[in-house]
């Protein structure tokens, strides 16, 4: 073997010290050979095998000036060479403008994954100034909402219970908050976010349907900036600076709602929804081969959901109330070994969610829930290929009060443990092709459980077009019971899974993309996951407020289209459609007695057909003009077939003289639909300079701006139906040291 040494550092902004992903790092010769490779989320870039000699190094990104510099790549030798990278200025009269960083794009989906940047998230309008993560993620295909409340988010085909979300390693129980469109994640903290729909590789575990991976900004190392916002829905303040210059950072942001004082006076209705979430992180250079970042985060939300949302309306009927809290701290550890080409990062974090749902100040159910998570992630670099492992462990801690809810189930405090370790290496046999095999295997000694995992992942680019593919097993130990039955029921009870029986998954993903030019691209990606051991509510012919539970299988299939057209400097329109069928399956007993079938299908409430997406930015003489129109075919609810009164003869009762309880009469499951849904939103902002380095930011909207009269589900007990927000106009300003 010819002798060689490698090349590795990370990339950042020479401005703020953050980390670039997305930047080539390519390393040339005089007799014209070539080496190179991207960096990752964290910046991070490793070249090698690569032959002794002299080489240029040569890193290139959009909206910076290409970095240069001469490398001499001895035998065995490691070189950590940081690149700092300047923003390209251009020069217009008095007006300084700034390149912006690169945007990834709707239609760049490989095999189940799309990565969001903030650039992303901002061409999506929202009642806020600054935006958020949930609204971007609401116009993929393949992601079902409940609308502007309710904090749910179905992905193809997956209860919310199914998407593990983290932000810097921290799990989040309840990432979305109860207005639908807010989540946990401002975009002003957001460094990157991997959403897996489907096929995710071996390095995450214990969920059946997505990943939703967020890495947060380090915060400016350079100087102290920040930004004030007001506007009809939140209010935020975001604070970051340099505790050491160049070395240690800060990033701290906290937002409020102001719904109840802002959006609710505009619409001259009662919008009792209440919400904030604080975030903050130090992060900390420890020379070019260490870094080190502790994270901390807290949301809570509290509302009602349901007919009327008030205390009470005019026939006496007390809604309920649902309040919840999340709560996680993490810290972060990155090293890179002096003498070997491996890149390891250790992650140990304390994620924690509260959650009670009932009339206010008297909650009838309850539920808390903890883990504690250690994991190492280990890369070792290998020519053109990479060899990923690690070990990971958790304690988990779940607790649940139902009030008899779920009747089958006895619920006590548990503990459960899992251990295990994954290995997924990355071979690149010829150029375009990446072949990532995995296996995860997975063991909760606390259950006597255990599961070996495969996993696939294919990558073939090939001039404009890219073919991928993925498939892999999954397992879900611990689960969330919710009772679906009622869409104004969101409360959702973690519990290890009842009668000691895993819901299991099987995803299989296939795609197509093609960039015929740098103004079209287009990618369709077809679906099918497998599911089975899925725990749901009890149907019968007689519901009560109690049920129990029952065990279902099911499938869900679907293809998503995509398409972009246009640059994102100027003009950007994207137009995305999902076509989707997603079916349970249960030979419960009280089925077999309710339909007379022995098999009984159904489509569960996020079972939405058609989905679609019509997104338009436009940049005119600095005013950026926005747009957004979406459609979603009806979702399945549950048909009444009248109504009667239960009398329980739990002892000598005359029924000539007990009235009894008002009950509903329900017919098979989710045999209706409710209307479609569509919804047009608008925005137009405008910076301003009014300092040297103090900007104005001036934004407004409408928001469903043909008041379009969606309906939020309907009240099987009283037949009155709940919408979802009428046309509102929104008015934000945004004050920014940059």
């Amino acid at each position: 073997m010819a002798q060689s040494g490698t090349i590795r550092g990370f990339v950042t902004d020479a401005a703020d010290g953050q980390p670039l992903p997305g930047v080539n790092v390519i390393l040339t010769n005089a007799a014209g050979d070539l080496y190179g490779a991207a960096s990752d989320t964290d910046g991070f870039y490793a070249i090698s095998r690569v032959p002794v000699g002299s080489y240029l190094l040569r890193a290139t990104y959009i909206g910076f000036d290409d970095f240069e510099q001469t490398i001499v790549v001895t035998s065995n030798d490691i070189q950590t060479v940081t690149i700092e990278m300047k923003v390209a200025d251009t020069e217009l009269g008095e007006v300084v403008v700034e390149g912006a960083r690169e945007t990834v794009g709707a239609a760049n989906v490989t095999a189940g994954l799309q990565t969001v940047r903030p650039a992303d998230i901002s061409l999506v309008p929202a009642p806020d100034i600054s935006a958020d993560l949930v609204n971007y993620l609401t116009a993929l295909p393949g992601v079902v909402s409940q609308g502007d409340r309710g904090g749910q988010l179905f992905i193809r085909g997956g209860e919310p219970t199914q998407n593990l979300v983290l932000l810097d390693g921290m799990q989040i129980f309840q990432p979305f908050h109860i207005v639908g469109f807010f989540s946990a994640f401002p975009s002003d903290i957001i460094n990157t976010a991997d959403v897996y729909a489907g096929g995710y590789g071996s390095r995450f575990g214990g969920r059946l349907s997505s990943v939703i991976d967020i890495t947060a900004r380090t915060g400016n190392k350079q100087r102290p900036v920040g930004a004030v916002t007001i506007a009809p829905f939140v209010s935020t303040i975001r604070l970051e600076g340099p505790i050491v210059p160049g070395k240690v950072s800060f990033l701290a942001s906290y937002r409020k709602s102001v719904i109840e004082q802002g959006a609710a006076k505009l619409i001259d209705q009662p919008l009792p929804f209440s919400f904030d979430d604080a975030f903050a992180k130090i992060h900390a250079n420890l020379g070019k081969s260490a870094q080190f970042s502790i994270s901390g985060i807290r949301t809570t939300d509290s509302g009602r959901l349901g007919i009327n949302p008030i205390n009470e309306d005019a026939d006496g009927i007390t809604q309920d109330e649902v309040n919840w809290q999340n709560m996680a701290i993490g810290s972060r550890f990155i090293f890179l070994p002096a003498t070997l080409p491996v890149f390891a990062e250790i992650l140990i974090s304390y994620s924690s969610l509260e959650n009670d749902f009932g009339p206010p100040g008297d909650a009838e159910r309850s539920t808390s829930a903890s883990v504690f998570s250690f994991q190492t992630n280990v890369t070792h670099y290998v020519g053109n290929n990479n060899f990923n492992w690690g070990i990971f462990l958790s304690s988990s801690e779940l607790d649940a009060q139902l009030g008899g809810l779920f009747q089958n189930v006895q619920f006590q405090k548990e503990y459960i443990t899992e251990v295990g370790a994954y290995l997924e290496p990355e071979f690149k046999p010829i150029s375009g092709l990446n072949i990532q095999p995995g296996i995860r295997l997975q063991t909760f000694p606390s259950k006597s459980e255990s599961f070996i995992e495969p996993r696939l992942r294919i990558v073939f680019n090939t001039g404009i077009h890219r073919l991928s593919a993925a498939a892999g097993i999954y397992h879900q130990e611990i689960t969330g019971l919710n009772d679906r039955r009622d869409a104004g029921d969101i409360f959702t009870a973690w519990t290890a899974s009842p009668f000691g029986i895993i819901p299991e998954a099987k995803h299989v993903i296939a795609g197509y993309r093609i960039e015929p030019s740098r103004w079209l691209r287009i990618s369709a990606e077809g679906f099918y996951k497998d599911l089975t051991n899925l725990h749901v509510p009890e149907w019968t012919a007689f519901p009560r407020f109690t049920t129990s539970v029952q065990e279902a299988d099911g499938t869900a299939k679907g293809i998503d289209l995509r398409m972009e057209l246009g640059s994102t400097e100027k003009f950007q329109t994207t137009v995305s459609w999902g076509r989707a069928a997603v079916e349970y399956t249960s030979t419960a007993r009280a089925l077999q007695l309710l339909t007379g079938d022995e098999n009984v299908a159904y489509a569960p409430p996020h079972d939405r057909k058609d989905q679609l997406n019509v997104m338009t930015n436009v940049t005119i003489k600095g005013f950026n003009f926005s747009a957004r129109w979406q459609f979603g075919s009806g979702l399945p609810f549950n048909e009444s077939l009248g109504f009667d009164r239960f009398v329980l003869l739990d002892s000598l009762v005359s029924v000539t003289e007990v009235p009894g309880e008002e009950r509903v009469l329900y017919g098979r499951p989710y045999t209706g639909r409710l209307p479609s849904y569509h919804r047009l939103d608008l925005s137009m902002d405008r910076e301003f300079r009014i300092g040297p380095t103090a900007f104005l930011t001036v934004q407004t909207g409408l928001l469903n701006a043909y008041d379009r009269r969606n309906l939020f589900y309907l009240d099987l007990f009283t037949l009155r139906r709940v919408d979802q927000l009428p046309m509102i106009p929104t008015l934000g300003l945004k004050l920014e040291y940059k």
